[in-house]
């Protein structure tokens, strides 16, 4: 078996606010949603700043310009400046900078999070396809971005315009649900020009180098929500990640990842940053964290313990069960009976 396949999350006997000097966090389902703060988000963050850790807010939307979202922070009870926001659309801009000389015109599908970034990278925002652009970018421009910007994307790229994308995110957490993301934009341009773009975000090499040429962690700890962005991004950028359970990613989702979207630390919320992380221990052909033990057994994971022990070390030793079981593979046994002892 490759040795990068996780077949168990990791403890840890310090808090990881203590064994990691950055903290890489996802904000949309992480720090907040809809606009309120996650519950615990607040007092958590001030709590690894307090042990030391630099918290830097690592974000594929695209929208919002880093210093909006720092003053949004602010103003939820977590002190943030500019400089500690890196975003999907400055990740794209340095992509196009790179590409094409200084003073060049790009096509804007999106929001002003897209425009200022551009600007800093010595590049000309532009409306429309008649303005000669020479690339279009699209990034998440909110639920009132008018459909003849998609047009005008269309036009550009079917005369041979190279197509960025800030991210393919197909969803985005709301306060009302999950509502559709910058993927599903882009599929929409997709199919009307069969064209591809180069994406920058996450879980893509773009976003973290970003995201380490502005903060210069040495040893980061991403910190997310989703699987196929923020811990694949992880595994990319072969640095550990914790999944916490307060945006997309549910219990049985996590039991199935994938290798690649295997967390190394599993918790509810933001306060996995604050405790040390249980151990998953191996034995007997089953796996134990805390009161609970797990195994896979008769096409199903079964569960084992108190039911008053902790469920999240319980989910703890149902993700050593499910992926040991698949190994590089998917796990696909049945988890219903085990996650609702659990209440999950």
């Amino acid at each position: 078996m490759n040795e990068r396949v996780r077949t168990m999350p990791r403890g840890s006997t310090s808090p990881p606010a203590e064994a990691y000097d950055t903290a890489l966090l996802d904000l949309d389902g992480v720090v907040y949603a809809g606009g309120e703060a996650v519950a615990h988000a607040v007092e958590s963050l001030a709590g690894a700043r307090a042990r030391g850790m630099h918290l830097a807010y690592v974000t594929n939307n695209a929208l919002r310009t880093p210093l909006s979202v720092a003053e949004h922070l602010t103003e939820l009870g977590v002190p943030a400046v500019a400089e500690d926001v890196i975003t999907s659309a400055q990740a794209v801009a340095r992509l196009i900078s790179e590409q094409l000389p200084g003073g060049s015109r790009v096509l804007v599908v999106g929001g002003e999070g897209l425009r200022v970034a551009l600007r800093e990278r010595g590049l000309v925002p532009v409306e429309s396809a008649g303005d000669d652009p020479a690339a279009v970018v699209q990034g998440y421009g909110g639920p009132d971005l008018p459909w003849g910007r998609f047009a005008e994307a269309c036009y550009a790229i079917a005369a041979g315009v190279p197509w960025f994308a800030s991210n393919t995110d197909l969803t985005i957490p709301s306060a009302r649900g999950i509502a559709p993301g910058n993927g599903a934009a882009v599929e929409v341009v997709r199919i009307a020009t069969g064209a591809e773009p180069q994406v920058a975000g996450k879980p893509l090499p773009p976003m973290h180098r970003e995201t380490i040429l502005r903060t210069g962690a040495a040893r980061p700890l991403v910190v997310g929500d989703r699987l196929d962005t923020d811990i694949e991004g992880a595994f990319n950028g072969d640095v550990d990640s914790i999944l916490v359970l307060t945006g997309v990613t549910d219990a049985a989702t996590l039991l199935a990842a994938a290798p690649r979207h295997r967390p190394v630390y599993v918790d509810a919320d933001l306060r996995g940053l604050l405790v040390p992380q249980p151990e998953v221990v191996s034995s007997d052909g089953g796996f134990g964290c805390g009161s609970w033990r797990a195994a896979a057994r008769g096409g199903e994971l079964v569960l084992e313990g108190e039911s008053d022990g902790a469920p999240m070390d319980g989910l703890r030793a149902l993700c050593g069960a499910a992926w040991s079981h698949a190994g590089d593979g998917v796990c696909d046994l049945d988890a219903a009976k085990a996650l609702a002892r659990l209440g999950l």
